[in-house]
């Protein structure tokens, strides 16, 4: 990524204060941007990363919204477009996990999940997309009105048994994703996916920590290493960039070639 290609513009990234959305908040803010650093729990850990995007040249803020709730989200664009006056790019990446067998799964696990990782995304995506259109395009700043980068994932194509709610979120999310980008590309709003596979983040421990865990998971991926959040970050800031100005609608794969469905290599 170059330094400063982003310079002057504003993003929004949510859950960033670990994991892939800290990973991609501090790559926006190298690039140049200001970032908002959205977080629910763990404020200090979000402090942390503003004060590390500042110490990299970027401003950054730090405020606390629940994505699932439609007030909050409300709020928390309210007081960045009060803070900076527009918003230009949004990294919608909250997301969350509550894995259970399909028959003992209980509607509170279901809903929780969809409510962050789905209902989420829309509510963000729709204030981003409010205030790209009231805006329209500042030339110096970008070719586009607004940029939207959905955080989905390998489980939007693949299935997952035992996180049935997981995976209907993410591919929720794709079809999502691609319906807003239908709609909005004529206003030059560009919007996409990145589709991250197994990387290597707090929410995800048990899968890559141990040894053991570590080789059964690489039998998955024929790249034979586990991705880091710096791998989704430079995907991030590209797809933000107007480097990317002809892609709208696409969901980026960033997963070693999970998704080349490795046990078919010898078999299927």
């Amino acid at each position: 990524m170059s330094k400063g290609e982003l310079t002057g513009q504003r993003a929004l990234v949510t859950g960033a204060n670990s994991g892939i959305g800290k990973g991609v908040a501090l790559a926006l803010g190298k690039a140049g941007a200001k970032v908002v650093v959205n977080y629910i729990s763990s404020e200090e850990d979000a402090n942390a990363v503003v004060e590390e995007i500042k110490a990299n040249g970027s401003d950054a803020l730090a405020i606390r919204a629940d994505v699932s709730q439609e007030d909050q989200v409300q709020a928390m664009f309210r007081q960045m477009i009060d803070a900076w006056g527009s918003i230009d790019i949004l990294v919608a990446n909250a997301g969350v996990q509550r894995d259970a067998d399909f028959t003992e799964m209980t509607l509170k696990q279901w809903q929780f999940v969809i409510d962050v990782n789905l209902t989420g995304q829309f509510l963000c995506a729709r204030e981003a997309a409010r205030e790209f259109v009231r805006r329209g395009i500042v030339p110096e700043l970008s070719c586009s009105a607004g940029k939207i980068i959905c955080m989905s994932s390998v489980h939007e194509v693949i299935p997952w048994a035992g996180h049935v709610n997981y995976a209907a979120s993410k591919g929720g999310v794709n079809l999502m994703m691609q319906s807003i980008a239908q709609e909005m590309a004529e206003k030059k709003i560009r919007v996409n996916s990145i589709s991250p596979g197994a990387i290597a983040t707090p929410i995800n421990t048990d899968a890559w920590e141990t040894p053991q865990a570590r080789e059964e998971l690489l039998k998955l991926i024929p790249y034979h290493r586990v991705g880091l959040p710096e791998d989704i970050a430079k995907a991030a800031v590209w797809l933000a960039s107007d480097a990317s100005d002809y892609i709208t609608g696409t969901s980026l794969f960033v997963d070693g070639g999970m998704t080349l469905y490795p046990g078919f290599r010898e078999g299927g």
